[in-house]
């Protein structure tokens, strides 16, 4: 399958399975914004801390923006490879193509480290 058209860089496994994890201790001791919309609104509004999206969203156009409003508002963003899975880590019993974290909670060293390591693929 061909890689999305907003998917800007690859991300490792390891690395994906991290984003996950994070998304569920900001679930459970922060705060997070769950779908494209919501998601676009809080890196508008620069309180998102970091937004996780999925490569198996479709039509690719509902994440295309994303990327892009992310680097303007210098939010860091990772991509994950199932939208079920992230669904499942925000809390949710259905598919979710995007998630902010807005307080990470007790997950701020993990998104700390996957902010670094983010900034590392993107080069």
């Amino acid at each position: 399958m061909a890689k999305p058209m907003y998917v800007r860089f690859e991300v490792p496994k390891e690395v994906a399975d991290r984003a996950y994890e994070v998304v569920e201790l900001a679930r459970e001791s922060g705060k997070v914004s769950k779908g494209s919309n919501e998601v676009t609104k809080v890196v508008e509004r620069g309180v998102a801390k970091m937004v996780v999206m999925s490569e198996d969203v479709q039509p690719e156009e509902i994440l295309a923006h994303l990327p892009f409003l992310c680097e303007e508002r210098n939010v860091p963003y990772i991509y994950v490879p199932a939208k079920l899975e992230l669904g499942k880590a925000a809390g949710l019993q259905v598919p979710t193509a995007s998630v902010a974290i807005v307080d990470p909670g007790k997950g701020k060293a993990v998104l700390e480290e996957l902010a670094a390591k983010v900034a590392g693929l993107r080069k």
